[in-house]
């Protein structure tokens, strides 16, 4: 299916975009198409820049299926993709650090369809994390006729709340689709896992992680911290 077919199709079907998802413009396709890729896992890590800034990077699925990884771009806080600024995952009350970040996948027209979005709040004191907390929400896009992708499964743990040498805040979502692109509900599955790492010291790091069940040429993974 060529892009100006998909969005086509997407005009024709009249898909709405709604918080809490997106649709895929990507046809189902089968196992003979060559523009589609099975069992695709793309992972990796941004460091969590200074107050003021915030780190963000494309992968994009290839002609062969191969990864191609865009560079790190640094640019102001609070210019994340649109869906990402409506995810809002609340920070908690601290006036020590804060992260948020966001763990996406769009299409080949660039529509958002599944996403992972995380905060983390920690104060120090005396080279230790005194308080730590986290926080995740989900975004998915749902078709008319009760269509779409849905998510399957959710979870959000932390490895130490207070008195911490240092604090792992782990975040996952697990995705299905069913709609017009593929009506069986066996063909599409995203999972995303997101870690961050907060140290005494006041710095982070994130680490991204997404698995597909099949994808298509174009899809791109969006990623990002601040």
């Amino acid at each position: 299916m060529t892009r100006r077919f998909a969005r086509t199709a997407l005009a024709a079907a009249g898909l709405v975009l709604l918080f809490g998802g997106t649709a895929t413009a990507a046809p189902a396709g089968g196992t003979d198409n060559p523009r589609s890729c099975e069992g695709v896992r793309l992972t990796g890590s941004l460091p969590v820049p200074p107050a003021g800034l915030s780190a963000r990077q494309t992968v994009t699925i290839g002609e062969d299926c191969t990864p191609v990884t865009g560079k790190v771009e640094y640019v102001p806080a609070g210019s994340a993709p649109g869906a990402a600024r409506e995810a809002g995952v609340a920070a908690a009350d601290s006036a020590g650090r804060h992260v948020r970040g966001w763990n996406e996948m769009y299409d080949c027209c660039n529509i958002r369809m599944t996403g992972l979005y995380t905060t983390a709040d920690w104060d120090t004191a005396g080279g230790r994390i005194t308080t730590a907390s986290s926080a995740a929400t989900q975004g998915w896009n749902r078709e008319p006729w009760d269509a779409g992708w849905s998510l399957a499964s959710a979870a959000n743990t932390q490895d130490c709340a207070a008195d911490c040498l240092s604090v792992t805040a782990e975040a996952d979502a697990s995705f299905t689709y069913r709609g017009i692109f593929d009506a069986t509900g066996d063909w599409y599955a995203n999972t995303h896992r997101t870690s961050v790492r907060l140290n005494a010291d006041g710095t982070a790091s994130c680490t991204f992680d997404v698995e597909l069940k099949h994808t298509f040429i174009g899809w791109n993974w969006q990623r990002g911290c601040e």
